[in-house]
């Protein structure tokens, strides 16, 4: 199997003008799987998947590598490491294993959650995670009604709670977290957010470092005056943290058109960004809109079919943009 790996990777992505860039997308790495949270990869599953990039393709810093695309000097098979938003289990989990095998990685972290934070669907997810009955009206909240039979059922209302609140404005999905939680009476101490402290171990680890907003809101959402203070806030505070110069920054949740739009485009050019990162599902390409690149997720539940995903992907191009 590995020796047609090998054979394979020699023809995946082409270097130079028409190579194309693979930016995976991670959020979380948790020490073993949380049933609760299927998208997020454990630790096992993370070691073999950089392994896999170790040896099958060529990591690359995050800025360099944009920097090779732009100027068409791409190496074959080119392959970045991206996580969102700033959770404890990046340093704590994920750096060790990125460590063992030479895997940069860039980390894009919302400061307002630093120090004892928990975002909105880490709460909402907890909350539910607590209720032992086997079923649950919150009908009242207009949030539905629930046969809790399973874990797969259990998962069923997570998904459905989640779904429903997340493209709310930012005060009013606040105040539905806040009714769900008085509704079920559960105590919840779940702080998962890095600590500043933490970001400093990322940098001396040859890490790299960029904007997520401050409170992670969805940009279409909110006005435009607070779409601006979320973007250039959140790269304020992340340099005067790190003491360097913040270049990059992903747009939260991320998807063109829906997400963001080009109004706020521009108010990451103008906040001084070189480069910001979609969740456009394509490779990106040296014609891209260095404003939306494209990233892609990272599953795969075997060795072999996270291979061929990474191989497939490097074949979507013409990501979407606004």
């Amino acid at each position: 199997m590995r020796a047609l790996v090998r054979a394979m990777s020699a023809v995946v992505s082409s270097r130079g003008v028409s190579a194309r860039l693979l930016i995976l997308l991670y959020h979380r790495v948790h020490s073993v799987a949380d049933p609760l949270r299927p998208d997020d990869v454990d630790a096992t599953t993370f070691d073999w998947q950089m392994e896999l990039l170790a040896r099958y393709f060529t990591p690359l810093t995050l800025d360099n590598a944009i920097e090779l695309l732009r100027q068409g000097k791409l190496p074959a098979n080119a392959v970045c490491v991206t996580f969102d938003d700033g959770y404890v289990d990046n340093v704590e989990v994920a750096l060790p294993i990125l460590q063992r095998w030479a895997v940069p990685a860039t980390f894009f972290l919302t400061t307002g959650f630093f120090d004892h934070g928990c975002m909105w669907n880490d709460r909402v997810i907890e909350l539910l995670k607590k209720v032992d009955t086997p079923k649950l009206s919150l009908s009242n909240l207009g949030l539905g009604e629930y046969e809790i039979t399973s874990m797969d059922a259990r998962l069923q209302m997570v998904n459905s709670v989640l779904r429903q609140l997340k493209h709310l404005p930012l005060e009013e999905r606040d105040y539905q977290v806040q009714r769900l939680e008085n509704e079920l009476n559960v105590d919840v101490s779940y702080f998962p957010m890095m600590r500043k402290e933490q970001v400093s171990v990322l940098i001396r680890a040859g890490m790299g470092v960029g904007a997520h907003t401050v409170n992670h809101p969805i940009l279409s959402k909110v006005s435009l005056d607070e779409a601006r203070q979320e973007i250039e806030s959140g790269k304020q505070q992340l340099e005067a943290l790190t003491e360097k110069e913040v270049t990059l920054f992903a747009y939260p949740n991320g998807a063109p058109g829906r997400d963001y739009g080009a109004e706020h485009v521009d108010l990451v050019k103008a906040a001084g960004f070189d480069a910001a990162f979609s969740t456009a599902w394509a490779a990106a390409q040296h014609t891209n809109d260095f404003m939306q690149i494209p990233r892609v997720g990272s599953w795969g539940d075997t060795w072999f079919r996270f291979y061929l995903r990474l191989v497939r992907n490097y074949r979507i191009g013409n990501a979407e943009r606004v």
